[in-house]
């Protein structure tokens, strides 16, 4: 994990994390509304009992705020799957009626607790792209090593075989 993903890693993994925790110990009156929304957004919850989605999504929060937490988790995969949990929760925002405003993409004051996850996406997309191009850059600067190692090596071993002749 690079030293600049820390502040980002922990902030989101701390706050993914308390609210898988606080999701478990949902009543049955919580747990409805969770999967209401979730439900109305995408069809196929619906065969799920509300109590067994909420506690599902508990312990996938606990999972991916975890993974967050954890150095030996690489911030590519945290970032990929922060990243599309934070797409799904905005899939519901544009999904629920009455998060947006008429003919808008600005939130009502409901749809701000949904529209806010727009950070869990930007954060999760930077930690993939960071890794990324970080990837990218070792790779490069290790073949022009490379590179520079063989082309050295054919001028001395040119050098050698002209100093002979």
């Amino acid at each position: 994990m690079h030293p600049t993903h820390l502040p980002l890693r922990l902030a989101t993994g701390a706050f993914i994390l308390n609210s898988g925790i606080t999701k478990l110990g949902a009543d049955e009156e919580t747990a409805a509304g969770i999967h209401g929304m979730a439900s109305t957004a995408y069809p196929m919850f619906k065969e799920i009992k509300p109590k067994d989605f909420t506690e599902l999504l508990a312990y996938g929060e606990i999972a991916l705020g975890t993974a967050l937490l954890l150095p030996t988790v690489p911030s590519a995969a945290a970032g990929t799957a922060v990243a599309g949990f934070g797409t799904a929760l905005l899939g519901m925002y544009w999904q629920v009626p009455g998060m947006r405003m008429e003919n808008s993409i600005r939130p009502t004051p409901d749809g701000l607790l949904l529209a806010k996850d727009t950070w869990l996406v930007a954060a999760g997309v930077t930690l993939t792209l960071q890794s990324a191009l970080g990837a990218a850059k070792s790779a490069a600067k290790s073949a022009t090593g490379s590179a520079k190692g063989l082309a050295s090596d054919i001028s001395s071993s040119t050098k050698d075989a002209l100093s002979f002749g």
